[in-house]
């Protein structure tokens, strides 16, 4: 799906959100080894960053030509601070009305209130798209997403115990928190 440039005020920023265009494949790549190094609630290390360029550039371009999928930029002074996508759970018509929900910024980003405005506009486009419900999947002891996810109207409804194992032998549980995005 195309997001067409929408300029938002929040707070002092302006920010540009856009879908991700074939341009953007090495900046996105350099994003991804960066801020899976800067939390410990995403899913990769950031040596588990092993697209190619083509790669990704091919993904890019699956997401602007798909009605159902979307990948959201947020960018600051032309530089790019996080991204926000909708996916489908599969092709599978029993699922068609689900999809997943993600997001990461930058950490010097996460509580500006930029999130929430990608997440707002992300969980619009999916309606739009016409999706019922939207899903996703965060790491249990981050409680700062947590209370955004829940600021937005989404509930959990289960968590997978042990779903992230860290480097020290630590584990991470998720929780699985979904939205009804119609009535």
């Amino acid at each position: 799906m195309i997001y067409d440039n929408k300029r938002v005020k929040i707070g002092e920023r302006t920010i540009l959100l856009r879908s991700a265009r074939e341009e953007d494949a090495e900046a996105l790549l350099s994003y991804m080894k960066i801020i899976y190094g800067e939390t410990p609630y995403l899913i990769r290390e950031p040596g588990e960053v092993t697209l190619t360029l083509e790669q990704e550039k091919n993904f890019i371009r699956e997401r602007e030509e798909s009605a159902r999928d979307l990948l959201l930029l947020a960018f600051e002074n032309g530089a790019h601070i996080g991204n926000c996508s909708v996916s489908g759970l599969g092709n599978f018509s029993r699922y068609a009305h689900r999809c997943d929900v993600a997001i990461a910024l930058y950490q010097k980003y996460c509580g500006s209130g930029i999130g929430r405005k990608m997440m707002e506009e992300a969980l619009f486009a999916a309606r739009n798209m016409g999706y019922e419900q939207a899903e996703l999947e965060v790491a249990a002891s981050n409680l700062r997403a947590i209370r955004l996810y829940e600021s937005l109207g989404f509930q959990k409804y289960g968590t997978f115990p042990n779903n992230m194992k860290y480097k020290d032998g630590a584990y991470e549980d998720a929780d699985w928190m979904m939205k009804k995005l119609v009535q």
